[in-house]
Parts: structure tokens; sequence; C-alpha cells
């Protein structure tokens, strides 16, 4: 097939950068205005930090911070683990009954509108009683997020070639010692994009959130939409632009542990 230059398609070139801004240029703007010292939001009076000041003392952010952090390390820890078991079971297990049934059912909460998740999951906690804050929200983010840590670790255990743990069986090793040393380092990669998916997810809900908190277990997104309500302030902006900065730094650390893997 002939590769042609980008040069002889006119217009491309304008169309992505176009597309581009269209993406990024709102998230430059919020960056922008953060700086801003007015309090009013889109009039640029003079540069200054103490937005920043403001955010960073804020205790009510900071704790909505640590729910946020808390919570979402926990959900990926548990929503990966159930997925790595389950893509194991489903992609290397032999004579499983109900294989694709099985399949749907750990992707259903993608198929779901998260409206209809989060009241079913509501209504339940509510006729089981239970009224910890804290732990309704994990058990409901860890389910929502399964599905995004199953599907990369799939891809990769379908990818990898058996005969690595045949050979390692032909040597006696056991089946633990089989996934620990060859089946988990080489699906690595896929479990780390799928912890990776489950930690951002959690990070990012605010339905499920905004109806399962209680007080004191108030989540960054659901306590951002509250300081919408009240009107948007370079406060705002500023705790945004720290979010952006946060997961720059988390993306960049996973490209930098994924490019070392690959260099023998």
């Amino acid at each position: 097939m002939t590769r042609h230059d980008v040069r002889h398609y006119p217009g491309l070139g304008l169309l992505t950068a176009a597309f581009f801004a269209y993406l990024y240029l709102p998230i430059a703007v919020v960056v922008f205005f953060s700086f801003n010292e007015n309090r009013l939001v889109s009039v640029w009076t003079g540069f200054s930090l103490k937005w920043y000041d403001s955010a960073l003392s804020n205790r009510a952010l900071l704790d909505a911070v640590k729910t946020s952090l808390t919570l979402a390390v926990i959900a990926m820890v548990l929503s990966t683990t159930v997925a790595l078991m389950a893509a194991l079971v489903l992609v290397r297990a032999k004579g499983v009954k109900g294989r694709r049934i099985s399949e749907t059912v750990v992707n259903l909460p993608l198929l779901l509108p998260e409206i209809v998740s989060a009241v079913a999951v509501l209504i339940l906690f509510s006729q089981l009683g239970l009224t910890n804050g804290l732990a309704k929200l994990v058990l409901a983010h860890t389910a929502f997020c399964i599905p995004f840590a199953f599907l990369p670790i799939r891809a990769r255990l379908q990818g990898m070639a058996p005969d690595y743990e045949e050979a390692a069986q032909d040597l006696y090793a056991t089946p633990w010692v089989t996934f620990r040393r060859v089946t988990l380092p080489l699906i690595l990669p896929g479990v780390f994009a799928g912890a990776m998916l489950a930690f951002v997810m959690s990070m990012d809900d605010f339905i499920t959130s905004n109806m399962l908190a209680s007080g004191g277990n108030t989540t960054l997104p659901v306590y951002i939409f509250g300081l919408i309500k009240q009107g948007t302030t370079p406060e705002l902006n500023a705790i945004s632009t720290l979010i952006i900065v946060a997961s720059l730094i988390i993306a960049t650390t996973a490209l930098v542990l994924t490019f070392r893997r690959r260099i023998p």
C-alpha cells in the first residue's frame, strides 16, 4: 500500500490544528484565568497566585481530595484484582461454561447508563441497611471500575501465547509459581493500564458519588459541583489547574515506566 505525504491532502493540517484547538483551548483558558487577580473570572486585572493559596488552604477542598484519593486507590486495587481473576478464568481456563455470558456480565456496567446503576445501587444499599458512606462508595466504585480494568488485562492475555506457561508447567512449576514468575510479568502492562483506568474513572465519577456520598465523605467532583452552583471564581480555576497538573504527572509517569520496561 502506497503511503501519501500529508501535503497531498490540502487543508488537513489546518483541520487538525482546529480540532486540537477545540479540544485544548478551553483548558488553556481555565489555566490562564487561574492566575487572575480579579475575583471576576473573565476580567483580567493582573497576575496573582492568591487563588492557589486559597485553594490549598481550603480545608473542605483538602478533605474532598483525601476522600477521592482514598476511594480511588481502594477501588483500583479491588477492581483490578477482581478483573485479573476474571480475565484469567475467561481467557486461560479450559472447559468454562457460559464464557460469553460471563464476559457480558463483567462488562455490563459499560452498557448500562450510570444513572441507572447509581439508582440501583442506592436502592440495594438502602434495603441492606448499609449506612457507612465510604463503604457504599467503595463498593459502588469497585463495581463500575471492574470492566475498565478487565478489558486491557483480557486483551493482554489474549495477545500472549500460552507457550510460556506450558513450558513452565513442563518444568514442574506449580500454577501459582507459573502465574507469579511467568504470566504476571508478561501481562503486567495490561494490569497497569487497567489499574490506571480504574483509578481515573473512580476519581472522575460524579453521578454515583453524588447519590451515595454522605456527610464527611464528599468527593472532589461533588465538591467542585457545589462550588459551581455557588458561582464560578478563580479558585475553581486554580483547583482545575491543579487537577490537570496532577493528571499530567500521572500520565507522564505511566509512559516513562512503560517505556523503560520496553528497553532491553
